[in-house]
């Protein structure tokens, strides 16, 4: 578990999720798909729905993606697909809200940021009518502040009053508290505005991960609405996962943070779902949740010069996540099912017995012979060229038995034979 509990903030709820409070912390993700084409569109949220993605957001910047939006959101319920639809908008989401309801209606929640939504204008007028479509249907708003989209006469102001200060603070930490003040002034005047305390969620992005921990560090000690967590450009590949877990991480073990985003960049034709599997992962190895089994595997070494060890375990990796959409409604507890899939006799053993199910391979020069293990004792030992698709038959079984057993009773598992 975390080192500290859930701080205590607002419920608010998202369709058919709720945000806030003791509530599970939500996995959140966006298409970058062009929203006015409804079939690509529809095809993505699709992906990231199966992947896991609790809340999708969708770019509405035009008037033909506006009108896409309850075709989209209409098709999804015909696929049996519910996941809540955010509305993304800027500089001109007032004017789409209020040209087009049947958008505003079909979308479960609008982002707002505050830092585009009345540039050039000295009154938040833009704002207000965007407040105002939340209220008149009934739909939350997340007031999303970026340091790349900042206020610019807040910023200005505070910067001014800073350098008449006679301990004036850098620069930077000036701009950190200049966002965090965005975000609250937005909220404060939402809520003048008519909008309800339990409609809004908080975000305050930046892309340095130290600076996004201050940001929410200070942010959550200033106020009780639900958090949205997340880095606003993470960047590619590695480095786009580890800044995410290094951000994130720190800030959830100290219980802060309602939803949570890996806005990963994308390789060309990559996969979208990448980013709803990492924020997954970061939840479960914080034991925040769980969502699909795990598979321990050693990192190889020179008992282990055969690739066939690491082969299997992205084979079975591969296959309990493929097989979770399945599992989850027939089994319970499932997702906390605990993997090993050994390369030698050095660790694997002991790694398969401290399992729920685990195999030991044949590291180099050891006998040709994989002994299992279940629930922390010998089940059986494989041989031979058939060694995966025997362990995926156990595998197969021991869910079987002994999730559906969690279902009908409480009788003890029996050891499954080979």
């Amino acid at each position: 578990m975390p080192a500290r509990s859930r701080r205590n903030s607002a419920v608010v709820r998202i369709g058919n999720v709720h945000v806030g409070g003791s509530h599970p912390i939500v996995v959140q993700s966006m298409t970058n798909t062009d929203t006015a084409d409804s079939a690509t569109t529809v095809n993505q949220v699709m992906a990231l729905a199966r992947a896991g993605s609790e809340l999708v957001r969708v770019t509405v910047n035009t008037d033909e993606a506006a009108q896409a939006v309850p075709t989209i959101v209409s098709t999804l319920r015909d696929f049996g697909v519910d996941v809540p639809i955010i509305g993304d908008f800027h500089y001109n989401g007032h004017l789409l809200l209020k040209k087009y309801p049947a958008c505003a209606r079909a979308l479960a929640k609008y982002r707002i940021n505050p830092g585009n939504v009345n540039i050039g204008r000295k009154q938040d007028d833009n704002f207000r009518i965007m407040i105002e479509a939340a209220i008149e249907y009934d739909r939350p708003v997340r007031i999303g502040v970026n340091w790349g989209s900042l206020d610019s006469a807040l910023l200005t102001q505070m910067m001014d009053d800073n350098s008449k200060s006679p301990d004036p603070l850098d620069a930077m930490e000036v701009t950190r508290r200049a966002i965090v003040e965005s975000a609250l002034r937005s909220a404060e005047n939402a809520e003048r505005y008519g909008l309800a305390h339990d409609k809004i969620i908080l975000s305050a992005k930046v892309s340095n991960v130290q600076d996004l921990v201050d940001v929410y560090e200070m942010l959550a000690s200033r106020c009780d609405y639900p958090l949205h967590l997340g880095l606003t450009e993470a960047g590619l590949g590695s480095k786009g996962i580890v800044a995410t877990t290094a951000a994130l991480s720190v800030l959830l073990q100290q219980g802060i943070g309602d939803t949570i985003r890996a806005s990963l960049t994308p390789l060309p034709n990559g996969d979208r779902t990448e980013e709803v599997v990492v924020s997954q992962q970061i939840l479960q190895a914080l034991n925040l949740r769980s969502f699909t089994p795990q598979v321990a595997a050693c990192p190889g070494c020179g008992r282990t010069t055969s690739t066939f060890f690491q082969d299997m375990a992205d084979q079975i990796q591969t296959y309990l996540r493929e097989q979770m959409p399945v599992w989850r409604e027939k089994y319970t507890g499932v997702e906390e099912m605990k993997v090993a899939v050994m390369g030698c006799v050095v660790n694997g053993p002991g790694e398969s017995k401290h399992a729920d199910i685990g195999i030991s391979l044949p590291g180099t020069f050891e006998k040709p012979v994989a002994p299992v293990y279940i629930d922390g004792k010998l089940s059986t030992t494989l041989r031979g060229d058939g060694i995966v698709a025997e362990f995926r038959d156990i595998l197969d079984n021991y869910v079987a038995r002994r999730y559906a057993k969690a279902i009908a009773d409480s009788e003890p598992l029996a050891l499954l034979e080979r």
